[in-house]
């Protein structure tokens, strides 16, 4: 029977991961915590697969940071049931190398067993961060490339 968290659990979890504390970070993670952040790996590197504590508190404490330093981890939604829980948060930070401020939603999903995180899995509204970093609009026009023709219904190459 999984032992139920409570919402404090998790607010204090995001806490400490906004503290970028490893000491801090590391009282609530399991030794064999998997973790999974859906995002561009290209462009904020701290997304992608972790296994393991010291692989999730480098990402945390290390590898975040050199791309974007997180300021605030705002809950939008805070859904807790049993060992689980489920958030839609607003997240603020600093792009690293230009400083501009970035903001944006990300979905996680957290499952806990005797107070320790072993899954995480979450999805960052990575359009919307992949703009702010680039700072600029990203073109999603459907346009042909300059060396095709188009002729009527047909595709002149």
């Amino acid at each position: 029977m999984p032992t139920p968290i409570s919402r404090q659990l998790v607010r204090d979890y995001f806490q400490a991961c906004v503290s970028r504390d490893p000491e801090r970070i590391a009282r609530f993670l399991d030794d064999d915590v998997e973790w999974s952040l859906g995002g561009p790996v290209d462009l904020l590197p701290f997304c992608g697969q972790r296994h393991g504590k010291s692989a999730v508190i480098d990402t945390i404490v290390r590898l975040a940071p050199s791309s974007i330093r997180l300021t605030e981890m705002e809950p939008e939604e805070l859904l807790i049931d049993g060992d689980r829980a489920a958030s839609l948060l607003r997240l603020s930070a600093i792009h690293a190398s230009t400083g501009r401020t970035v903001s944006y939603r990300c979905a996680q999903f957290l499952r806990f067993h005797d107070g320790k995180l072993v899954e995480f899995r979450a999805l960052i509204d990575s359009f919307d961060a992949a703009e702010q970093v680039l700072g600029h609009p990203i073109n999603t026009a459907l346009e042909a490339p300059p060396e095709i023709e188009a002729r009527g219904n047909r595709i002149a190459l």
